[in-house]
C-alpha cells in the first residue's frame, strides 16, 4: 500500500474543513515617517522668510538708538505715499478690468464657435513674454511723440493728452492689460478647459436663455478661480511694473518707492514690506471670493418651458 498524506486522510475521513496553514501572516509594514517633506518646506520657508524678517530688522533696528518704529509710523506723512498707492491701484483695477473684458469674450467665442482658432489666440496672447519691455515702452515712446506732430489740427490730438494726463495715465493701463495677456489667458483656459463649455451653453440656450444671461450667469460663475487668479497675478504685476512707467514719467508706487530709496533706505524698505502685506491680503480676499459657491442658473424663472 502507498502511504497517504496525513492531511489528505482527516480530511477525507471526518469530512471536516482542512487545517488551516501553519504559516504565521507577515507584519504589514509601517508607513515611514516622510521626513524629507518636512525639510523641504522648511528649507522653502527659510529661503522666502529670511529676507523678510532681515528687511523687517533693518527697518526697526537704529544703531545706537535700538529698536524704533519710525520708518512705518512716517509713511502715512511722507510726500507721495498716498497719492503713489491710490494711483497704483487704480491702475491695478482698470487693468484687471479691461484686461478680463477683452480675453474672457474671446476665449469663450473661439471654445465655442472656432476651436482651430485656439492656436492663434494663443500666440497672439503669449507674444508679451517674447517682447521685452523696454521695446514695448520704445514703440509707445514713438506714438506718443508722433501722434502731436502730425494730428495737431485734429480731434485726435485731445486723445493723446488725455491718454497721458498725470492723475490717471490711461496710457499705462493699455500697456499693463498687454503685458497682462499671457497671465490671463493662462488662468482662463485652464478653467474653460475644466469645463463643459458647449454642454452648459446648449443647456441654458434650450432653456430659453440669452447670450448676455448665459454668459454672466452661467459660465462666469464657473471660472470664479479662474478670474480670481487672472485678477490676482495682474494685480502683482501692475504693483510691482516699474520700467514702463519710470521711461513714460510717471510716478506709480513702485516709482515712488524707488525715488525715496536713496534718502530714505528704511522707510522704502518699510514701504517694500507694506506692499508684500498688501498683495497678501488682496490675495487673501481673492482666494476667499474664488472659494464661494457658485450657484448656476441655466435661465430666468419667468423664462423657463413649462413642462
Amino acid at each position: 500500500m502507498t502511504p497517504t498524506a496525513p492531511d489528505t486522510v482527516e480530511a477525507g475521513t471526518s469530512g471536516a474543513a482542512p487545517r488551516a496553514s501553519t504559516r504565521r501572516p507577515r507584519p504589514r509594514s509601517r508607513p515611514r515617517p516622510r521626513v524629507w517633506r518636512g525639510a523641504v518646506l522648511a528649507l522653502a520657508g527659510a529661503y522666502f522668510l529670511t529676507p523678510l524678517i532681515a528687511s523687517f530688522v533693518f527697518t526697526v533696528h537704529v544703531p545706537g538708538r535700538g529698536i524704533s518704529f519710525e520708518a512705518y509710523t512716517e509713511l502715512l506723512a511722507a510726500d507721495g505715499f498716498t497719492q503713489s498707492l491710490l494711483l497704483s491701484l487704480g491702475l491695478a483695477a482698470a487693468t484687471i478690468a479691461l484686461s478680463l473684458l477683452l480675453a474672457v469674450p474671446a476665449l469663450i467665442a473661439v471654445r465655442i464657435g472656432s476651436p482651430r482658432l485656439r492656436p492663434v489666440v494663443e500666440v497672439v496672447c503669449m507674444l508679451p513674454l517674447v517682447v521685452p519691455p523696454i521695446a514695448l515702452v520704445t514703440g509707445i515712446t514713438t506714438v506718443l511723440r508722433w501722434g502731436p506732430e502730425h494730428l495737431s489740427r485734429t480731434p485726435f490730438y485731445q486723445t493723446f493728452l488725455a491718454v497721458q494726463n498725470e492723475d490717471f495715465p490711461v496710457v499705462l493701463v493699455l500697456a499693463y492689460t498687454v503685458l497682462a495677456l499671457p497671465f490671463v489667458h493662462r488662468s482662463l483656459d485652464a478653467g474653460l478647459r475644466a469645463i463643459d463649455v458647449p454642454t452648459l451653453v446648449e443647456a441654458a440656450r434650450s432653456c430659453g436663455a440669452s447670450w448676455p444671461h448665459v454668459v454672466l450667469r452661467v459660465l462666469l460663475p464657473n471660472l470664479r478661480a479662474s478670474l480670481a487668479g487672472a485678477a490676482f497675478l495682474t494685480l502683482a504685476l501692475v504693483l510691482g511694473e516699474f520700467t514702463i512707467a519710470s521711461l513714460l514719467g510717471f510716478r506709480p508706487f513702485a516709482v515712488w518707492i524707488v525715488s525715496i530709496s536713496g534718502a530714505q533706505a528704511r522707510m522704502s524698505v518699510a514701504v517694500s514690506i507694506l506692499s508684500l502685506v498688501i498683495t497678501w491680503l488682496l490675495l487673501l480676499l481673492l482666494s476667499r471670493a474664488a472659494t464661494v459657491p457658485a450657484t448656476v442658473s441655466a435661465a430666468p424663472a419667468t423664462s423657463r418651458k413649462e413642462s
